[in-house]
């Protein structure tokens, strides 16, 4: 059926639209003068050796459980695992390749043609890292699927792709705070260096850290995190519809990933002068075309609008996260007011200030979360759930 190809033709779709991306909006931008080059190459090696390093590691622990899999599992489950394991490995790894390739143009596009044309590399260098882990994500997906037809197999895939998210977002995660914390104490404070400043070579450590972790690291995080929603949405609607519950989250998926790609196109094909509203602006276009093509596609696959109400609680829930960050970390909101002011009297109010606003920005979505997992559940049970958590994580190629 065409349902069961469309995640695949869709997936491939993604990775060329990610190949165009790379081809015409990142590398034909020139990488400014020499000191900036020498700068982004010294962050680029860093990152790369880092991760070539992780990723030994991480080959060396994907075949020892790929063996303990096979003898007490099945050797089906240990295909999947490998996949999920390799194509999360690869997200990561073209994503922070193209953010340490982006970084000196960006820079040089703002600084020669200002902002919107620094907005225009900044977006497709983010984009291709987003466009890497659903269409990856996706790819393998469909093509276990393809070959097994069985979704308790299909959890093996899960697996291998958290394997890789254990250590990139933790391994990664854990050396950027360390650097970062070394090139403030040594440079700054010991020093007298300014912060940022490349003469400092705890900064170039901490720009490598920013990519391996934040990049790379949380690449394979939402890796795991897209593939696991749809899988488990897969699982259960075997269980509870048959052939419907498993191809639902499936098309609904591809149609995510189509479109972030429109928006996308959108987005670079206009001038943008607002990053914030150009940004927010791709998030509504691509939720609202998942959210119309819930509503038909709902009623075809059950014959009522209940997964349709799903999808739209995941997405709201979502977008409403988002912007509940953005007034916790944005210079327009009382509470980075509150810190900055705070900071005038020195660093103990400052910490205290900080800490009780980071308490109190995990109370809004706690309880955002809480809502729409009763509605859903209400809704569908733990399928309506399942389908929350693809439709809030279907347009991520657009909120990475």
């Amino acid at each position: 059926m065409l349902s069961d190809l469309l995640p695949v033709i869709v997936a491939v779709i993604a990775v060329c639209f990610m190949v165009f991306q790379i081809k015409t909006n990142i590398l034909p931008v020139s990488e400014g003068n020499d000191r900036m080059r020498t700068i982004s190459g010294n962050i680029k090696e860093g990152a790369m050796a880092f991760i070539s390093r992780e990723y030994k590691y991480v080959v060396i622990f994907v075949i020892i459980v790929s063996i303990l899999i096979a003898i007490f599992i099945n050797i089906n489950t240990m295909i999947c695992y490998i996949l999920g394991s390799l194509l999360s490995m690869a997200a990561g790894y073209v994503g922070m390749r193209i953010s340490t390739a982006s970084n000196a143009r960006c820079t040089n596009e703002a600084m020669e043609s200002g902002l919107p044309s620094a907005l225009k590399v900044a977006f497709a260098g983010g984009s291709v890292m987003g466009f890497a882990v659903t269409g990856f994500g996706l790819l393998g997906v469909g093509i276990v699927y393809l070959i097994f037809r069985d979704p308790a197999t299909l959890m093996g895939y899960s697996f291998g792709a958290s394997s890789v998210a254990l250590f990139a977002r933790v391994g990664g995660g854990i050396y950027t705070k360390a650097a970062d914390v070394g090139a403030d104490l040594v440079g700054k404070v010991e020093k007298g260096i300014p912060e940022d400043d490349p003469r400092n070579p705890a900064v170039i450590a901490d720009n490598v850290g920013d990519n391996v972790g934040d990049v790379a690291g949380m690449g394979a995080d939402l890796f795991e995190s897209y593939a696991g929603a749809i899988l488990s949405a897969m699982v259960l609607g075997f269980s509870i519809f048959g052939d419907a519950g498993i191809r639902f989250p499936l098309v609904l998926s591809s149609i995510g990933i189509l479109a972030s790609v429109l928006a996308a196109f959108l987005f670079l094909r206009k001038k943008q002068k607002s990053p914030q509203s150009a940004l927010m602006m791709t998030i509504y276009l691509s939720g609202a075309i998942v959210l119309v093509a819930s509503f038909i596609l709902s009623p075809i696959f059950f014959g009522n609008m209940k997964a349709a109400i799903c999808i739209v609680v995941g997405i709201l829930v979502g977008i409403a996260i988002g912007f509940l960050s953005e007034v916790f970390t944005s210079e327009k909101f009382s509470q980075v007011k509150r810190i900055a002011e705070e900071s005038q009297t020195g660093a103990a109010t400052n910490i205290i200030a900080g800490l009780s606003s980071g308490m109190l920005s995990t109370v809004g979505p706690i309880v955002l979360i809480a809502i729409g997992i009763l509605i859903s559940f209400h809704t569908m049970q733990m399928y309506g759930i399942a389908l929350a958590a693809v439709g809030m994580l279907s347009i991520t190629a657009t909120t990475v």
